[in-house]
């Protein structure tokens, strides 16, 4: 586990694809029991420590998330999160080329609990909710495009939906029509960056991921960064 920041009130850490946030039916460990041992060895903690959790990532998705240390940090975090005052930005990988260098969409999303997946209309149905998202691409190779992507909403799998709806599944999301997984049973999205005004100290936090160590990966961010420069 690499913690990326870290202070009285909170820490962000990276997630590795394939771990778990928090508890489910699996009964493997956790992201959040991990960085309760940290802190514990960290500071020398006897016994139990705060630890808050203020957003999920899906399990096969790697990159940032943010935890509060303070029950203070928690409450805010959480204000922060539900009005959107707490941008992320994520990086996916997909093979085909999106229909537009950069696009905003727009659907209703609905999920089916029964087989942990969600589906995007064009027009409002029943118990759907709005889903709103946009993305430019910002990097590419021979074979695969890499797309960063800002939520203006947060649905389950709304990422994953909707690059789907749009001809673009994510690398390796079998659920959402990739036509290969990847052999780490990872799919290509990533939580990139995060940026916010600290809850209690009133700082500005800006954190960027670590690139994976993983060739495909180091290639496209090569590009991106070559792309930014022309």
């Amino acid at each position: 586990m690499k913690v990326l920041y870290n202070d009285n009130h909170l820490a962000v850490v990276e997630k590795l694809p394939g771990e778990i946030v928090q508890g489910d039916k699996t009964g493997d460990p956790t992201l959040i029991d991990a960085v309760k041992d940290w802190i514990k060895k960290e500071y020398n903690r006897p016994g139990n420590v705060f630890c808050g959790l203020v957003h999920r990532l899906d399990r096969p998705v790697g990159g940032l998330v943010v935890f509060a240390r303070t029950s203070k940090a928690l409450a805010r975090l959480n204000d922060m999160f539900r009005n959107r005052q707490v941008n992320k930005r994520y990086w996916a990988i997909v093979r085909n080329r999106p229909p537009k260098n950069a696009d905003t969409l727009t659907g209703y999303i609905t999920t089916v609990e029964r087989t942990n997946k969600s589906y995007i209309s064009d027009k409002p149905k029943p118990g759907a909710k709005e889903a709103v998202l946009s993305y430019k691409l910002i990097g590419e190779s021979d074979r695969y495009f890499l797309l960063e992507v800002d939520l203006m909403t947060g649905r389950k799998h709304q990422i994953r939906a909707q690059l789907a709806s749009i001809g673009c599944p994510v690398k390796g999301d079998l659920k959402y029509g990739d036509k290969r997984s990847n052999p780490d049973g990872s799919i290509s999205l990533r939580a990139q960056h995060v940026d916010f005004i600290h809850p209690v100290s009133g700082k500005e936090i800006s954190i960027d991921a670590p690139i994976p160590d993983d060739p495909l990966w180091q290639a496209l961010a090569a590009s991106a960064t070559q792309k930014e420069k022309e």
